[in-house]
């Protein structure tokens, strides 16, 4: 029996396919292309450092990042981990560092509370409500973020006292220009307790939430997850405030000198910095929030309430779950926005990551080793967000079959 033939008529012409010449095929011209754009950049990268290092040494300017264990010899105003004038440059850095997560961290949470909240005002069928919500937006975005933080900083300097003749609302609050001084409650075991209860009751309540959710999808039943949270984030801390005997100490400011001393204190560049930047980016968050609840069609809403929904379960169960997915995106950028607008806290003097590098530059003279901290922490600081949030938008997309 004859062995079936392996050749066909397109033999010939398939060997001629496979001998084409690479600077031929598409694919492979691509590869030299890419490589050779690669070393390009490459090259003019080696040329740029090479220059710049040769040009510091002809100047006998100090390279490397040396200087970052040496003293740094100033004072910061506010820092979140013990600093002091003998501290490394290092040191200095990381406290501007600190600084810039805390008013960050504190303004996107504050900004996304706000501009949700203002967002969902500017859809309000109340007319009064509608208009201030849009008064709002348009304001604070025609004014620039600079200029608003000037406006917050010079209210402290001139509406409010000085510290001997502070405004006193009530017992454990001070208003002066030196900022505003709050009570805290004392170093004692039981607070440290509380905040752990606390801590245990957000974690119940998400796990709540989670079968709450499964249950409903299951049985069509609703359970009252927002009370049932409530009630064991705040019934968590109180127990155990009871059981610690009911205990009141607080640790109160009093007036010391020229500044008080005890408690917590809030310094005028911090709250101009974190109101001026609040406020302006709450108003892009409230234009993106109104965009993604208007981008799902009525015919949802009209479903929604002729099942019954009252109106605040159709906008947390039916409308804000789609919106989300249109909403988070340029949430993203408006976070990030937030985050590098931080770097603007050096025209108010608040000591943020780049008033801080800026002081070590002038007094090292090593300006490149600076710029270049500087970009990798902001760019550290937005590649953060920008993972925590793809990871989020990719949590909520909606799951094709």
């Amino acid at each position: 029996m004859d062995k079936p033939s392996t050749h066909t008529a397109n033999g010939p012409y398939l060997k001629e396919i496979e001998k084409v010449p690479f600077w031929l095929d598409p694919k492979k011209r691509a590869w030299v292309y890419q490589f050779f754009v690669f070393c390009m950049v490459g090259l003019l990268a080696y040329y740029l450092v090479s220059n710049t290092i040769l040009n510091l040494k002809r100047q006998h300017i100090a390279t490397g990042f040396g200087f970052l264990h040496k003293e740094a010899s100033f004072e910061i105003g506010e820092s979140l981990i013990p600093y002091s004038a003998a501290s490394t440059y290092g040191r200095a850095l990381l406290v501007g560092a600190l600084n810039t997560i805390k008013v960050s961290f504190i303004g996107i949470i504050i900004t996304l509370i706000l501009g949700t909240m203002i967002g969902v005002a500017r859809l309000s069928s109340n007319w009064l409500v509608s208009k201030l919500a849009g008064f709002y937006i348009e304001v604070m975005q025609d004014i620039p973020v600079l200029l608003q933080l000037f406006f917050w900083y010079a209210i402290f300097y001139e509406t409010l006292p000085s510290p001997r003749q502070a405004l006193h609302p009530f017992n454990g609050l001070f208003l002066s220009n030196r900022g505003v001084a709050l009570a805290v409650p004392a170093a004692i075991p039981a607070y440290k307790y509380m905040l752990l209860a606390f801590i245990a009751g957000c974690v119940a309540a998400y796990f709540l939430r989670k079968w709450a959710r499964k249950r409903q999808e299951r049985t069509g039943k609703i359970f009252p997850v927002f009370l049932t949270s409530t009630a064991m984030i705040l019934g968590f801390p109180l127990i155990v405030w009871v059981a610690f005997g009911a205990p009141i100490q607080m640790n109160i400011p009093k007036l010391s000198g020229f500044n008080f001393k005890g408690g917590i204190m809030l310094t005028p560049e911090f709250i101009a910095l974190l109101t001026g930047l609040v406020l302006y980016t709450s108003a892009f968050v409230a234009e993106v929030v109104r965009a993604g609840i208007q981008s799902v069609s009525k015919g949802q809403r009209e479903a929604a309430m002729a099942l019954g929904l009252k109106p605040p379960y159709v906008l947390n169960l039916v409308i804000l779950p789609q919106a989300m997915r249109v909403i988070i995106p340029p949430l993203t950028s408006q976070m990030l926005n937030l985050t590098k607008n931080s770097s603007l806290a050096v025209a108010i003097g608040f000591p943020d990551f780049v008033s801080v590098a800026n002081t070590c530059i002038n007094q090292t003279g090593q300006a490149v080793e600076g710029v270049a901290l500087i970009m990798a922490v902001y760019l550290i600081f937005s590649l953060s967000t920008s993972l925590f949030m793809n990871w989020y938008n990719k949590k909520t997309a909606l799951v094709e079959r």
